[in-house]
């Protein structure tokens, strides 16, 4: 069977820190791939300049391009509305029997698997891979097979905030994602976009 990681969040927008967690746990557990999984955000819960569902999925596949490893699946986005990883996990899983499902979470996520939607069932359909985060416990009694990986404090809010301020995002976002974003002027970058 293929052995497949899973990481899922809003990767609004998607950084080094996803990238590296990633790449991190491909390597550890000698995975196949990894596939990137964009959540839907309704339109209505979009802030001004934020990115579509569109735009974070395209922005997804030009951070993990350079990759052969990296794949995006895009289940969520063209199912829209509220996802539970259950309700994804058991239709990827109908989808591809053949594929051994490794879910990765962060720290955050682990102190909270007790409150998910049918996290009893879930746990028989994959293998949850925890990844410890700052400032998290990353304790739980469900079985979560733990992965060490360099903490980086990075987030996706710091990012838009330094984009809308005007402050830097050298090193923390891969560059094809920052043009995207300038590009498209996304979460308050300036509109004009001047490419030399």
């Amino acid at each position: 069977m293929k052995r497949i990681g899973l990481l899922g969040g809003t990767f609004n927008p998607p950084h080094i820190g996803h990238l590296m967690m990633a790449n991190e746990v491909f390597h550890a557990l000698e995975l196949d791939e990894i596939r990137f999984m964009p959540n839907a955000i309704p339109p209505h819960k979009h802030a001004r300049f934020d990115a579509s569902n569109a735009e974070r999925l395209e922005m997804v596949k030009l951070a993990i391009r350079p990759f052969s490893h990296f794949s995006v699946e895009s289940y969520e986005v063209e199912k829209g509305g509220v996802s539970y990883s259950y309700e994804t996990l058991s239709a990827l899983c109908r989808r591809e029997p053949n594929v051994n499902f490794h879910f990765i979470i962060g720290g955050d996520m682990i102190d909270s698997l007790h409150t998910w939607h049918c996290i009893d069932d879930l746990v028989k359909l994959v293998q949850f891979v925890g990844v410890k985060r700052p400032g998290t416990a990353a304790k739980t009694d469900y079985p979560v097979c733990m992965v060490e990986v360099p903490q980086i404090d990075l987030s996706s809010t710091l990012i838009r905030e330094r984009l809308a301020t005007g402050g830097t995002v050298t090193f923390l976002l891969p560059e094809a994602v920052e043009t995207f974003i300038r590009k498209e002027g996304l979460y308050g970058t300036r509109t004009v976009f001047s490419g030399d």
